[in-house]
């Protein structure tokens, strides 16, 4: 299914795709709760009963609307999370929710048992943004950090010493997380900037894993898959508003030159489909 609000998603064979491009100024990035819920009724109006597998929601910056899809999971039924991204996604925003504070969000949803953020690289976790990241979910033990290179020992003076496991390189993590497979179903969350950019470029700062590291967890993830979502796209977008135009110059998004568009989205989908078809022997071996 692509939830389609940039027009950055081909893929091909059948799929179920939701035009939702009049949406783009609203949601993009991040919006208010009462925008979130009147776009959360129109999805589940066209959704529906209907079943659907790997959920694509184009650019990065659409990265909450996990959030929206893991809200239509049964409570009754605990999944664990798994969320493979550069940067935590557990950050305080004040405004509403937006797609670095939607980990905390998902927390608090009694369908999730447990959240694993693998694959971080980013500052977001150092000490020097401590103060911006949600203390709760990591002292309760729901939340755990799995980073690349980041000194979090912050976390050790709160009582959280379990729940950050930092790693020399993307092996030694990986190597080091697949035991946490219990046995639980999964939901699975991609966000490809997690991935170097010698394997695809996006417009955020990225990480340190290779498309190797993302098919192994998803082979490790075969007859355990609940559901997947993938994100991480390239696509522009001059914003309306001004606070979201300060927002996303304060986060460091890389501006991308509308030449270089089709030539960065070329190998993103060919990945997706690459990933689309493990993902899919991950669901069949149900």
């Amino acid at each position: 299914m692509i939830l389609d609000f940039d027009q950055s998603v081909r893929l091909d064979g059948p799929a179920i795709r939701l035009p939702l491009n009049h949406w783009e100024q609203r949601i993009r990035f991040g919006c208010r709760w009462s925008q979130f819920r009147q776009l959360a009724r129109e999805v589940n109006e066209q959704l529906g009963g209907r079943r659907y597998g790997c959920v694509f929601t184009g650019s990065g910056d659409y990265h909450h609307l996990s959030y929206l899809l893991l809200q239509r999971l049964s409570p009754y039924r605990p999944v664990q999370l798994i969320v493979c991204d550069n940067h935590p996604d557990n950050m305080r925003y004040p405004f509403g929710i937006h797609c670095g504070s939607w980990v905390y969000w998902a927390s608090r949803l009694p369908q999730i048992s447990r959240i694993d953020v693998l694959g971080i690289g980013s500052q977001d976790i150092a000490v020097t943004h401590a103060w911006e990241n949600h203390l709760m979910p990591l002292l309760r033990h729901k939340l755990h950090y799995w980073s690349i290179g980041v000194n979090s020992r912050w976390l050790n003076l709160l009582g959280a010493r379990r729940c950050h496991h930092d790693y020399r390189d993307a092996d030694t993590l990986m190597e080091n997380f697949l035991p946490y497979l219990g046995g639980a179903p999964i939901w699975l969350s991609v966000d490809k900037d997690v991935l170097s950019p010698e394997v695809v470029k996006t417009n955020w700062d990225q990480g340190y894993f290779e498309e190797a590291h993302l098919q192994a967890l998803i082979a490790a993830c075969r007859g355990l898959l609940r559901g997947a979502d993938i994100t991480g796209e390239v696509s522009t977008c001059n914003y309306h508003s001004g606070f979201k135009r300060w927002l996303s110059a304060r986060d460091g998004q890389i501006a991308i030159d509308e030449s270089q568009i089709s030539a960065w989205q070329q190998p993103q989908n060919a990945l997706n489909a690459r990933l689309l078809s493990e993902i899919n022997r991950a669901f069949s071996a149900q």
